[in-house]
């Protein structure tokens, strides 16, 4: 029997939601569903293709109570910039909980998944983090660079940001935009003094050679690492997760394989220990910072639950957005 589908382009999306305190706490209550051990959420479904340099990852979860669950499909190209292309782009998909008939097709571009990538780093830095952060870090130029200082300067408001980029002239791009939008002051840097100066520091490269080092922690320090995502990436060099007094996976099943925890294991560090989940201190059932002293790490390689707790976010909001398809 036909049923009406919904169909939303990013544009339509972009009106509707946007990276927000109240994106931050659906993300939130995203990983606290995680903690419960009631999610279904398989092992990420991960392609890549060497020979254009990108990437495709499928991404979906189950959250009881919901009335939906999303199924992402997330393709990362990386020499499309060369084409006058995004890097990241892609499409979500909502299904009903109850029948599995397809309800919204989200046309977003990638946009979904760089709002809630970001909204997940700033629920890192809202439970990780010092109460007070003066400098902030990032190491990668691109837009999630850009969106992850927006994400962490709503939950921890900073005054000064460091950025570093392979391409100088992209780290001056990214220090001067972020400076003007969150009248700040910011300033490009190397990858040495951008983690040594700053209190809270996020990764977000595609790196396979760690670009933060052990002897560059300080008390202090928060880092959260949004790049590694795909087996063999790896930005965070694992003697510094082994020194950190706390490292957080958000689903530690899947940084052994594709995030930071893989590199630790492959050099024989954290193998006498499971580390915990963001959820599971989002819920309180263990201990995030207990000391503004510490030096904590948070892995972060993107969860369907995220996906669908902001796909079913946007639903609601929807109202006559989209257009109705007959299927």
């Amino acid at each position: 029997m036909a049923h009406d589908v919904r169909v939303v382009t990013e544009a339509e999306l972009r009106a509707v939601v946007a990276l927000d305190l109240e994106t931050v706490d659906v993300i939130e209550a995203a990983f606290a569903a995680l903690a419960s051990g009631r999610v279904v959420m398989p092992p990420i479904l991960s392609m890549e293709l060497a020979e254009a340099n990108g990437e495709v990852d499928v991404k979906t979860a189950y959250i009881p109570g919901f009335d939906g669950f999303a199924i992402k499909v997330s393709p990362g190209f990386f020499d499309n910039p060369l084409l006058g292309l995004p890097s990241l782009n892609g499409l979500m998909i909502l299904f009903s909980a109850k029948t599995g008939l397809v309800e919204t097709v989200f046309l977003d571009n990638g946009y979904l998944t760089d709002i809630r990538t970001a909204a997940a780093g700033a629920v890192a830095a809202r439970h990780l983090a010092r109460s007070e952060i003066e400098t902030a870090g990032v190491i990668g130029t691109g837009v999630q660079a850009r969106l992850q200082m927006k994400a962490a300067h709503l939950v921890r408001p900073f005054s000064r940001l460091l950025v570093h980029g392979r391409d100088a002239a992209k780290a001056r791009a990214c220090a001067e935009e972020l400076a003007a939008e969150l009248g700040i002051e910011a300033d490009a840097v190397d990858a040495e003094t951008c983690v040594r100066e700053s209190q809270l520091v996020v990764t977000t490269t595609p790196a396979r050679d760690p670009v933060v080092h052990a002897d560059w922690l300080h008390p202090g320090l928060h880092i959260t690492a949004m790049g590694s995502d795909q087996a063999g990436k790896n930005e965070i060099a694992p003697e510094a997760l082994a020194a950190a007094d706390l490292y957080v996976c958000d689903r530690v099943s899947q940084c052994e394989v594709s995030g930071e925890l893989e590199a630790a294991h492959a050099a024989g560090l954290l193998m006498d220990r499971t580390p915990p989940e963001l959820g599971e201190i989002v819920a309180g059932t263990h201990p995030g910072r207990t000391d503004a002293t510490q030096v904590t790490i948070c892995d972060l390689t993107g969860t369907g639950a995220q996906d669908t707790a902001i796909a079913s976010h946007v639903s609601t909001r929807l109202s006559g957005a989209g257009t109705l398809v007959r299927a």
